[in-house]
């Protein structure tokens, strides 16, 4: 069986992804061992794999690939979005006010789930994953219908875009 190599973009069409992400390291108080390794995990597969395309900038000529740099400044999320010579394109501002419900409940069931994967049984793990994952596809959906209009992504982005914006909600 033999392995195809993937289908190589036509020019017209860019290289619409996001190749570094940044998060403002102010914004992030605190995270133990555990926050630590999801962050670098979500930012490898983020940077691995993505569909992330600013729709305004690419209506005036971006292609990609992008940096994008993550902050949280007066309760809303700011993604700064940067060629790879790092010229600014556009900045978003999204409210958070739809996530904090979902971001409570995620580092609740986190908490839950580290615990567990230590002393609990393989059901019980199993368990508390599969209601980690249902609040973790729940806000994914949530972002994609936020930045609709706005960036055009794919739901493993949004997921992966999610666990990074929990991180900078850590506050010890």
């Amino acid at each position: 069986m033999s392995e195809s190599a993937p289908t190589p973009r036509a020019p017209s069409e860019g290289d619409h992804r996001i190749e570094h992400i940044e998060l403002d390291e102010a914004t992030i108080l605190w995270r133990n061992a555990d926050i630590e390794q999801e962050r670098r995990i979500a930012i490898y597969d983020l940077i691995e794999e993505n569909t992330f395309r600013p729709v305004r900038s690419a209506e005036r000529g971006a292609t990609g690939p992008y940096r994008l740099h993550l902050s949280v400044t007066d309760g809303r999320l700011v993604l700064t979005i940067a060629d790879t010579d790092e010229t600014l394109l556009e900045e978003l501002v999204l409210g958070l006010a739809r996530f904090r419900r979902a971001i409570k409940d995620y580092f609740a069931i986190c908490d839950s789930y580290y615990q567990a994967i230590r002393k609990a049984t393989p059901a019980e793990i199993e368990t508390i994953d599969m209601a980690r994952r249902a609040i973790h596809n729940r806000a994914a959906e949530t972002l994609v219908e936020r930045l609709e209009g706005k960036v055009e992504t794919d739901f493993a982005t949004a997921r992966r875009l999610f666990t990074l914006i929990c991180v900078l909600h850590i506050k010890g």
